[in-house]
Formats: C-alpha cells, structure tokens, sequence
C-alpha cells in the first residue's frame, strides 16, 4: 500500500465518512493534499490538479501567495493570538470601513457560519424582534437558523422553512419564513405581512450561482427600509472577490449589514460583521448587564496571523487591472465551458458570474432554487468525477476562478471540460 493509500486508510478510521465536511471527490478519487502552489494542488503521489475549488473559495489570489507567506512568516515571529488589541486587527478593520458601503465598524468572528450567526443576533438586539426570512436555496453556513430551506427535495410553500439536518430544534422552524429569490412580489408580500415580527431579512445578494434579476435587490432594499426592517447581506462569497467592495459595489445595493469571510483573511479562519454604529453598538461591552448587549466573542478572533494574511491580500487586489484580470480569466472558462456543453448536445445553464459560477444539466433557465431542482443530479456528479480523473478540483456546485489561474491553465481546462462533457453526453 502507498503512502497516498494509507493515509486515505488512516483518514477513514478517525474522520467521520473519512472526509472533513461533506466535499467528496467520488469513490477511488479521493486524494490527500501534499501543498498547493498557485492554482494547483498537489497529493501525496506528487500529482498535479487545477484548482478550482481554492479551498472552497478564499484563495483568491492562489495558494502560497509570496505576499501573503511573507506577511505571515513576520508576524509569526511576534506571536500568533493575543485576545488583545493588535496592529493587523486594527488595520485590516479600516481597509473593510474603507472598503464596504455598509461598514462603520467592523465585529471580527472566525467562520463565515458565526459572522452570518451574529449579524441575525445583533439585529434582533437592534430591531427587538425574534424572526428572520431568508431565501429558499441561500446557505449562510451551518448554525440553526442557516439550515432552514437549503436543499429541500420536496419544498413546502412559501413561507413555511425546512429543516436540512438533524440535531436542529423543531422550535426554530416557527423563527424562520423563506421566501423565494428573484421573486420580488411575493418578498414584498411577506415583509409586508410580518414586518412587525421580523428581525432581519438575509440574503446572498448572488444566490450560490444565481445571479439576482434585474431590479429585484433594490425593490428589497426598498422594502426593507419602508418598514424599518435591517436588510442583510451574507457576502461571504463575494465579499471582495466580485469587486474590491463585493457585491454592494457591484451591484449597486447597500444592506443594513454585512458578513465578510474566505477572501478577507486569505486563506486563514477568520471572518466578521461589518455595520453601521447604530446597530453595531450593541456588541459594545460597555453596555454588559443591559437588555441591549449582545455577547460575542471568541479566542481566536482577530487574530495578528489572519489578520495580517488579509492586509496582505487586499493589498494585493488594490493593484490596477486585478479584477479586470479575474474577470477575463472566468469568462473564458465561464463561456468555454456553454461552448462545449453546446457541442456535445447536453443540454445546461452554465450559471453566474466569472469569479464563481457552475453548470446545471437542464434546459430550463436557472432563475431560483427550485429551477435547479430541475437539474440532472446524477450528471452533475459525473461530471465533476470526470474532471478529477483528469486532475481538475470544482467544487460540488461551484467553480472558482483565482488570479493565479493563466491563459495556459484555462486551456488545458478548457480541453478537459470538453473531454468530460463528451463523456456524459456518450453516458446519455
């Protein structure tokens, strides 16, 4: 037995599934990760992959950046966690107020499950109401009220939540209301009927792979200000990835609130909350032992390492031409990857915006999430071990494109899209 083997033995015995959360690459294709360099991972055989799953998103700028290994390897020297004020703490929470339209402070966490966690928290401190909506389909990570409405099969009608995973109190579903995306009349609808029970609207403004319709952000933007309720923007994904202000700046729409993860700490666990001092006030230990203080805090939040791997990596996007770059590189593969679906015959909706985007098997036009219900699962899967066999890493239900990806990367993916593609289109 390889080392490779034993080690994919070894994981199986003391990791449940024998994985570390619920990515899998498919039966006889797991591997286990050497080092990535750029766009590529490498395994313990010293088999090269193109990277497109980057971590599940933060290694925008590749793995190993020198920028970022040089900020780390200097503040490494002068300790990693103080649960103290530090310089980097401190820097990187102005670049995010200089960056986001939103942000008047910033709240540091260390996952994007208890950024998104939090802002619901501390917008109920605000608005004194307990409800939230969230929309069918949006993942916001894995806390209670995140997974309601993520993946149902067989979806109730609005505005009634499902439950996606055990261990979740059956109290919770009378807390959450689920709207549909891209449906602005019936969001209207709902924050008009309960208004006065809800705490807070949360959306991913780019709902995984599906890009929000024209108008339907700014009506929710309006609704939510008419009747005072916070409007918040989950912009794990695209905080800083769709442009230097995320998806507030691309699409023109600024929330009450926001949370920020993956590309803000390059590549390090950390995340956070960024507002408006009106509502982040009440994260504020000067308020302890009053109705309107909210408890956060962790050992490992702002911490000088990710910190410091964050400055690092903003630094680096500030440079001139990086997101025409990004953008350039994902259209190529974004419209290379139609062209060869297309050519086969298979019928898809490649879905998205070139920093992120996917492929669902379906004629029909992938407008919400009961719009990929009508997606062929089995041949997404197909696909996406087809493409490990050739030593390219996506995502389940997302590509990420990085600034390390080259014009010669995007061809060999390119040509190994079309392979894959001729196989399932033979498959059919």
């Amino acid at each position: 037995m390889s080392d490779h083997d034993d080690l994919l033995r070894r994981a199986g015995q003391v990791l449940p599934g024998g994985i570390l959360g619920s990515h899998r690459s498919g039966p006889g294709l797991e591997f286990v990760v050497k080092e990535g360099k750029g766009g590529y991972l490498y395994d313990m055989a010293g088999r090269r992959y193109l990277d497109y799953l980057l971590g599940s998103g933060p290694m925008l700028l590749g793995h190993a950046h020198p920028a970022v290994v040089e900020a780390v390897e200097r503040q490494m020297a002068r300790g990693t966690s103080y649960f103290l004020l530090n310089e980097p703490a401190i820097q990187l929470a102005e670049e995010i107020v200089k960056a986001v339209p939103c942000a008047e402070q910033v709240r540091y966490t260390s996952s994007g499950s208890e950024a998104t966690f939090f802002a619901l928290r501390v917008a109920r401190a605000y608005r004194k109401r307990d409800k939230i909506m969230k929309f069918e389909g949006g993942f916001h990570g894995t806390h209670d009220y995140a997974l309601m409405s993520v993946v149902p099969r067989s979806p109730k009608a609005f505005p009634a939540p499902m439950m996606d995973s055990a261990g979740v109190p059956h109290a919770i579903e009378a807390e959450v209301l689920i709207a549909p995306y891209n449906d602005l009349a019936t969001a209207e609808a709902l924050i008009a009927a309960h208004h006065g029970e809800l705490a807070a609207v949360l959306i991913e403004p780019y709902q995984r792979t599906i890009v929000p319709a024209p108008g339907f952000l700014a009506g929710l933007r309006a609704a939510t200000k008419r009747y005072g309720v916070p409007l918040i923007f989950d912009e794990i994904v695209t905080g800083f990835r769709f442009a230097y202000g995320g998806a507030q700046e691309y699409y023109g729409v600024v929330p009450d609130l926001a949370a920020y993860g993956k590309v803000v700490a390059g590549g390090f666990p950390l995340a956070c909350i960024a507002g408006p001092k009106e509502i982040m006030r009440h994260f504020d230990a000067a308020l302890e032992g009053t109705p309107d203080y909210v408890w956060q805090a962790g050992t490992f939040n702002g911490n000088a390492i990710a910190c410091a791997a964050g400055l690092a990596t903003l630094a680096e996007l500030r440079k001139p031409g990086m997101y025409q770059r990004l953008f350039k590189t994902g259209t190529r593969l974004r419209e290379g990857l139609a062209a060869a679906a297309r050519k086969h015959g298979v019928p898809a909706q490649v879905s998205g915006e070139p920093p992120v985007f996917d492929i669902f098997f379906t004629d029909r036009e992938v407008v919400d999430y009961r719009a990929t219900l009508t997606a062929d699962r089995d041949r997404i899967k197909a696909f996406n071990q087809e493409l490990v066999r050739r030593k390219v890493v996506k995502a389940v239900n997302k590509i990420y494109v990085s600034l390390a990806h080259t014009d010669n990367d995007v061809d060999e993916t390119l040509d190994i899209f079309d392979q894959a593609l001729g196989v399932i289109a033979a498959g059919a």
